[in-house]
C-alpha cells in the first residue's frame, strides 16, 4: 500500500453523503477496486512515461473549507459562474441566480442532499481497467463538483464559467470533484472552465468531466489550466456525442506541477463531429502528460485534432493521439496534427499518434514532429531590428495561436488568448 492511497482513502468511512442517491454499494466496490490494483506502475503502456513514484510518497489532507481568496482574482470572469476553492463549493464567489432559460446550474452537493437517484445516475459508472485507478477514486470519493444541465432546443448566449482556485493551506490538501455537462437535443452552449491559482500551493486535484450531447447539440468548450507550480492535476473528460451532434473544445495546460489529462470522445452517433485543439507549454521542471482517445462509432463522423507543444527548462511533455475507427463507421473523416518545439537541451517531448482503422471508405491522417524554431525565420525577424528575446516571443506565440481558431466566440477566444499570451511572456526563455 502507497502512503498517497492511505491518506486519499484514509476518510472514507465517513464520507458525507457516501450513501446518497444510492451510490454506497458502487462507491464501496469502485474503492476496493482501486485499493487491490493500486498505483499503475511504468511498466503500464498508459502510465509509460508519466511515473508516480515521488508522487506515491507523498500524503494529503481532506480539504476543509473554503478558504479567503483576493476578489481581484475573479474580477475578469464574469457571470454567470459557479467558484470552488480547494475544491469547495464557495457560495460567496458565485453567481448563479440569474441563469439563462432552460440552464440549469448547481453543485453536485445539492445535488447527492436532495437524494434523487435519477439526477445523479451519471455517477454510477464503473471503471474497469486496473490502470484507472484515480477514476475509482473519483468514483468512491467525490462530493463536490458541477452538474450543468441544458434543456432540447435551448440556445442561450450567456457563456457559462466553471471556476476551480487552489490557494496555500496549512497543509497539502486533496480533493475529488465529479462534473457533468448534459445538453438535450438541439441544445447549444458556451462553457469555459478555468483551473487558477491564487497563492502557490502543492495540492491534489483528482477531476472527472463527463460530457453528453443530445442530437443536434453543440459545444464549445474552453479549458484554461493555469495552477500553482507545486500543484497535481489528475484531469479526465469523457464525452458521448449523438448524431449530427458537435463538440468543440480548447485545452490549454500552461500551470501545475504534475498535470495528466485523458480526453475521451466517443462519436456515437451518424455526422457527429468533434474538433479539440490543445497546447502543452512545459517550462521549468513541470511535466504535462495528455492522452487523446476519439472513437469514431456513427457513420461519417469526424474529427481534427490540432495539437502544440513547448519544452523549456528541465521540463517533460508527454502526448498521446490516439484514434479509432471502428467497424461500421464508414465515412469517417479523422485528422490529427501534433508539432512540438525544444526551446532548450534539457527538455523532452514524447509524442505517440496511434491510428487505428477497422472500417472502409475512410479519410485519415495524423503526424507528429519535434523540433526547434525556424533558423531563418528568427534570422529574418532580427534583420528588422529586434532582440532575439522578442523574436523568440513572437515566433512561438505565432506556433501556439494556431489552436486558438477552434473558437468562434469573441469572448472565449479572447479570454484564452490573454491567459496564453501571459503564460508565455513568464514561460518562454530569453
Amino acid at each position: 500500500m502507497s502512503a498517497l492511497l492511505d491518506s486519499l482513502t484514509a476518510g472514507f468511512d465517513t464520507l458525507p453523503s457516501r450513501d446518497a442517491a444510492g451510490l454506497g454499494g458502487v462507491r464501496r466496490a469502485a474503492l476496493d477496486a482501486a485499493m487491490r490494483d493500486g498505483l499503475p506502475h511504468a511498466r503500464v503502456e498508459a502510465w509509460k512515461y508519466t511515473p508516480l513514484r515521488a508522487l506515491e510518497r507523498r500524503t494529503f489532507e481532506t480539504a476543509g473549507l473554503a478558504p479567503r481568496i483576493d476578489s481581484a482574482l475573479l474580477e475578469a470572469i464574469p457571470s454567470p459562474r459557479i467558484v470552488f476553492v480547494n475544491g469547495r463549493y464557495d457560495e460567496a464567489w458565485s453567481d448563479i441566480a440569474r441563469l439563462p432559460e432552460g440552464v440549469t446550474l448547481q453543485p453536485l452537493s445539492n445535488v447527492l442532499d436532495e437524494g434523487e437517484t435519477d439526477a445523479a445516475s451519471f455517477m454510477q459508472r464503473s471503471y474497469d481497467r486496473s490502470d484507472e485507478v484515480f477514476a475509482r477514486l473519483n468514483a468512491a470519493l467525490a462530493t463536490q463538483g458541477v452538474v450543468l444541465r441544458v434543456e432540447a432546443d435551448q440556445r442561450p448566449a450567456d457563456t457559462i464559467h466553471l471556476v476551480f482556485v487552489g490557494t496555500g493551506d496549512t497543509s497539502d490538501r486533496a480533493w475529488h470533484l465529479r462534473h457533468l455537462i448534459e445538453l438535450g437535443d438541439g441544445a447549444h452552449l458556451k462553457v469555459v472552465e478555468h483551473q487558477l491559482m491564487a497563492s502557490e500551493h502543492r495540492h491534489f486535484a483528482n477531476t472527472i468531466m463527463q460530457v453528453q450531447l443530445g442530437k443536434g447539440a453543440r459545444l464549445s468548450h474552453a479549458r484554461l489550466q493555469d495552477e500553482s507550480t507545486g500543484a497535481t492535476l489528475i484531469h479526465r473528460t469523457d464525452a458521448v456525442v449523438g448524431e449530427d451532434a458537435e463538440y468543440r473544445r480548447i485545452d490549454l495546460e500552461l500551470g501545475a506541477g504534475l498535470s495528466r489529462h485523458e480526453l475521451n470522445v466517443v462519436l456515437l452517433g451518424n455526422r457527429s463531429r468533434v474538433h479539440a485543439n490543445g497546447v502543452l507549454l512545459a517550462d521549468g521542471k513541470r511535466h504535462l502528460d495528455t492522452r487523446l482517445g476519439i472513437d469514431h462509432a456513427g457513420r461519417d463522423s469526424a474529427c481534427e485534432l490540432v495539437w502544440r507543444g513547448i519544452g523549456s527548462g528541465r521540463s517533460r511533455a508527454v502526448f498521446h493521439g490516439g484514434i479509432q475507427i471502428r467497424q461500421g463507421a464508414d465515412g469517417s473523416d479523422a485528422m490529427l496534427s501534433n508539432k512540438n518545439l525544444l526551446l532548450s537541451e534539457g527538455a523532452e517531448i514524447d509524442t505517440q499518434p496511434v491510428l487505428v482503422i477497422h472500417a472502409d471508405e475512410v479519410q485519415a491522417a495524423h503526424g507528429a514532429t519535434v523540433g526547434q524554431l525556424d533558423p531563418t525565420a528568427m534570422f529574418y525577424l532580427r534583420s528588422r531590428g529586434l532582440p532575439a528575446d522578442q523574436a523568440r516571443m513572437i515566433l512561438t506565440a505565432a506556433f501556439c495561436r494556431e489552436t486558438l481558431s477552434v473558437l468562434d466566440d469573441t469572448g472565449m477566444h479572447d479570454a484564452a488568448l490573454a491567459r496564453l499570451d501571459g503564460a508565455l511572456e513568464r514561460s518562454i526563455p530569453a
